[in-house]
């Protein structure tokens, strides 16, 4: 919730079903520490909105006409972006492969469009905030679906020796879904500390944020489906 000095959080919603996003706007728009700037229809308009009016998230469905939120979620937060926008996929159980594949190109979440309004309101803060790639409960469910179906894990990047053991378990809770504040009560750690563990984590990695430790930590099988 606002603390009475922050500016509102500030959403763009890409869909191309107009129902879908007045539904999603007029949810969003119930919050006074949030508030949405635009909307587009499909994944070219919702670039060129997104660019326009520099929101702090984006909602972007995946299936759309013209371009994809997949190619969408490319251009706006890919790894070639330098000041990459926070994307929140809509999606449902059965675009699971399209899900991973916009986690690969930089989307920070991602949430099902029948979702309950406080689960979406809540996704978009923790996106916001930048902490949790997993914070809605059914992300860690889709994500291990999708990692349980990569029949060979690559070996893992050599970076994964520079991290201390301490790192190296850091990074694992991170790929579970931990915020900082939980992992520090599963560490026994100040929050403070853990910070700063998941700073040295992302730096020694070459890894741009959260989201990009925990698909690394799928693909390179240091932690597996139920593990």
């Amino acid at each position: 919730m606002p603390d009475g000095t922050s500016r509102p959080l500030r959403v763009v919603v890409v869909d191309d079903q107009h129902l879908v996003r007045t539904g999603f706007s007029m949810i969003l728009g119930t919050e006074d520490d949030i508030t949405v700037v635009g909307e587009a229809a499909d994944g070219a308009e919702g670039v060129d909105v997104v660019r326009r009016t520099d929101p702090d998230v984006v909602l972007m469905d995946v299936r759309m006409p013209k371009m994809d939120g997949i190619a969408a979620t490319r251009l706006l937060a890919g790894p070639d972006v330098p000041h990459p926008t926070r994307v929140l996929i809509l999606t449902t159980f059965d675009l699971d492969d399209y899900v991973y594949a916009a986690l690969q190109n930089g989307a920070s979440g991602f949430v099902l469009k029948d979702t309950p309004p406080e689960e979406l309101i809540r996704a978009v803060r923790v996106v916001a905030s930048g902490e949790a790639l997993l914070a809605p409960s059914v992300t860690r469910r889709l994500v291990e679906e999708i990692a349980a179906r990569q029949r060979q894990a690559p070996a893992p990047p050599p970076a994964l020796n520079q991290l201390t053991s301490r790192e190296r378990e850091v990074l694992t809770l991170i790929a579970r879904g931990m915020s900082n504040a939980e992992i520090a009560d599963e560490l026994i750690l100040g929050e403070t500390t853990v910070k700063t563990h998941v700073g040295r984590v992302l730096t020694k990695l070459g890894l741009r944020d959260r989201v990009q430790a925990v698909v690394l930590a799928y693909e390179s099988g240091l932690i597996t489906p139920r593990s």
